[in-house]
């Protein structure tokens, strides 16, 4: 049996495992997006389930208005007696200034998850937790160098943790330094218990060109440790940037109930002049404990590879939600997110039955804000958007849809009132600057417009329509590049949703969608 990558197909960066009997559980980072930390389930590891969210609250975080690809980082998920635990780093006011870790639990990892216990002095980030056989709990993280000997200088410390306080006991110890191995930006640190060996395995070498899977092993936790000889044992580094799939690396290890041994990992598809819209995406691969004690990739190429063979385990029917979506559940589903925690008073699906609705917010997506937008990932580079809207817009209301790299980079399509009359424009913001590209009056606009964009390798093509059946084209192929992780060094992935502002004018109004529809146009 065959399966094909990636298993979650969009933005879904820096996965993290556990297993619990047939079960397992995965999550990954989301940064701004709320609710955030999405957690997956599945029962063959290569069909997924979201169950849940480990922040769903607004109370557990405050997110600062952080800019996108600040927020909520690389997270790993682990469980012990009864109970599963998420530790995390939030990050804010910049890259490398304010990054505070902190724990969740809860005994359904569907959730309501816990509030955030902060850890103390735990700087850096992408921490992991390692329960010992002994009952004791250690907390490994990144930290960068005081007096870095180069650019990149970072390293890997331990520390064990109180199991009730979540607080550091003891002293932390250095147990990976990047100049013994020449490495940079080392993060992402595991742990794993095998044979009398602990095994740390790390990420290293950025998050793009030269990202890749580091390993080490020691008898004692706390070192020293020895790198493995065949270093890196995951990389797309040695290959063009225009492979189908790149930029591999940042993995957690699982071994299933065969025996066999797994590795979920991120990557990304590049188009074009490697560009990619859909963000950093999470892969599985098959891995192997060598004679030598070390793991390896074991297909044939040791590589990331779209079509792997599958886990020899009974197939899982993962309740996988419909790309279309009537807005007639009692909330939102889990596909949805808003930038920030957007407040109910701003958006509702019981206003109107059958509806959601958007506040014409003061916000508007050219800030570091949170803006009336609802969203979904784009996760294929040849897909469909299309929704139904009803609006009647005043002063400088306008609303519509978006499709959002960040404040920075996206393109709106929206209905405005101009001198009283109906008109619809395609805006491109580019590195901060807006420009109108289309424009079109409607002067047979009755209450009710239908949006539709069209995505493939040659770009975004934007529709309208009055009836819902025959639509007009506003714009051809507008450039992919201007979402593209690349262009504007973002984290992120291409969000596509529903979006309403104010302009920054005091407004009670409010913009109606009757539904929306996301679909795969390629095989």
């Amino acid at each position: 049996m065959l399966f094909e990558n990636p298993i979650l197909p969009g933005f879904y960066p820096d996965p993290s495992i556990c297993k619990v009997n047939e079960d397992y559980y995965l999550v990954t980072s989301s940064f701004v997006y709320f609710p955030g930390l999405p957690i997956f389930h599945s029962k063959d590891l290569v069909h997924w389930e979201q169950i849940g969210h480990g922040i769903s609250r607004e109370e557990q975080i405050d997110y600062k208005n952080v800019e996108t690809s600040l927020g909520l980082w690389a997270p790993t998920i682990r469980y012990h007696k009864g109970m599963f635990y998420i530790i995390n780093t939030f990050v804010s006011g910049g890259r490398e200034v304010y990054r505070d870790n902190f724990i969740i639990t809860a005994k359904d990892p569907a959730g309501e998850w816990s509030d955030p216990v902060f850890i103390e002095g735990a700087d850096g980030i992408d921490p992991s937790l390692f329960f010992d056989a002994d009952g004791r709990l250690y907390y490994t993280g990144n930290f960068i160098v005081e007096s870095p000997e180069y650019e990149g200088h970072h390293g890997i410390y331990i520390c064990e943790l109180d199991k009730e306080s979540f607080q550091f006991i003891g002293e932390r110890k250095i147990i990976w330094n990047g100049k013994d191995t020449h490495s940079k930006w080392i993060e992402a640190p595991h742990i794993y218990f095998r044979d009398s060996y602990y095994y740390l395995m790390v990420a290293e070498g950025g998050t793009f060109t030269n990202h890749s899977v580091m390993i080490s092993r020691s008898k004692d936790i706390f070192g020293p440790y020895e790198p493995c000889d065949r270093n890196p044992i995951v990389t797309h580094r040695y290959l063009s940037l225009q492979r189908e799939i790149s930029v591999v690396g940042h993995g957690d290890l699982i071994e299933d109930d065969n025996g066999d041994l797994w590795m979920v990992l991120l990557g990304v598809r590049p188009y074009g002049d490697t560009h990619f819209n859909l963000g950093r995406e999470t892969f599985l691969i098959p891995m192997i404990w060598e004679n030598d004690g070390w793991p390896r990739v074991n297909n044939e190429n040791g590589l990331v590879n779209k079509i792997e063979k599958a886990p020899n385990l009974k197939r899982f029917n993962a309740d996988v939600a419909s790309g279309f979506d009537s807005f007639d559940s009692e909330k939102l589903r889990f596909i949805w997110n808003s930038i920030h925690p957007l407040s109910k008073e701003y958006y509702s699906i019981a206003d109107k039955k059958g509806y959601l609705s958007l506040h014409c917010k003061n916000e508007n997506l050219e800030e570091i804000a949170t803006p009336a937008f609802i969203g979904r990932r784009q996760q294929h580079l040849n897909f469909m958007f299309n929704t139904k809207m009803e609006f009647e817009p005043k002063n400088q209301e306008e609303a519509g849809i978006a499709l959002v790299q960040d404040d920075r980079y996206h393109y709106t399509f929206t209905l405005l009132n101009v001198l009283g009359k109906k008109k619809l424009e395609l805006r491109r913001t580019k590195n901060k600057k807006l420009s109108v590209i289309a424009r079109a009056y409607i002067n047979e606009y009755v209450g009710e417009l239908y949006f539709k964009v069209v995505g493939s390798e040659a770009g975004y093509s934007f529709y309208y329509s009055i009836d819902g059946k025959t639509y007009n084209v506003i714009y051809e192929n507008a450039d992919l590049k201007v979402l593209s992780s690349i262009a504007n060094e973002g984290f992120t992935g291409t969000y596509i949703g529903m979006y309403a502002t104010s302009n920054h004018f005091d407004s009670e109004n409010r913009a109606y969608f009757d539904f929306a529809n996301y679909e795969r146009l390629d095989n």
